[in-house]
């Protein structure tokens, strides 16, 4: 008996283990309003310009040690913008997004309708160099609608415009 619970306690230990020596990322959660305010800009500096961000649909998730990946709407009426732009995006993790890396950073999205859902372009922030694109596509029936949302990884990890999502995976 003595034998089995030794080998049962070094089988626990080493379950516990294993995600570190993997060097398995930290476990994420939908960040609170408060994490939400001091990570978005009241106003976000998109290339020449501090766009208003519509604070009340900010949506982000956050780790353990305070990182914070969030997003918001912008408020584009009045900018040069001109419907180039509608999301402002804060990465703090390398992330996948559709098939498309994103290094930690600040960005700017903007989507058109096609048939097959939205054309999602990312851009940097500072700059407004295209990054790249994915595709966001229409979510099952009874999906909640959402102007945007990030959902933990552990949620199936979506980025939701809409009706729309994008699905995407933490990068280690």
């Amino acid at each position: 008996m003595k034998i089995l619970d030794r080998l049962s306690v070094c089988m626990l230990a080493a379950a516990l283990v294993a995600p570190a020596v993997r060097g398995e990322q930290h476990t994420w959660r939908s960040a609170t309003e408060s994490e939400l305010a001091q990570a978005l800009p009241a106003r976000a500096p998109v290339e020449h310009e501090r766009i208003e961000t519509e604070m009340r649909t900010a949506s982000g998730i956050v780790d353990e040690q305070g990182h914070v990946t969030a997003g918001v709407v912008l408020i584009t009426a009045g900018y040069s913008a001109d419907g180039k732009y509608s999301h402002y995006l804060i990465v703090a993790a390398p992330l996948r997004v559709g098939g498309l890396l994103l290094p930690p950073g600040k960005y700017v999205l903007g989507w058109k309708r096609s048939a097959e859902g939205l054309d999602v372009h990312l851009y940097d922030a500072a700059s407004g160099q295209q990054k790249g694109s994915a595709l966001a596509r229409l979510l099952p029936a009874g999906t909640r609608v959402e102007p945007f949302r990030i959902s933990p990884p552990g949620e199936h990890g979506i980025v939701q415009i809409g009706r729309f999502g994008i699905p995407y995976t933490l990068v280690p």
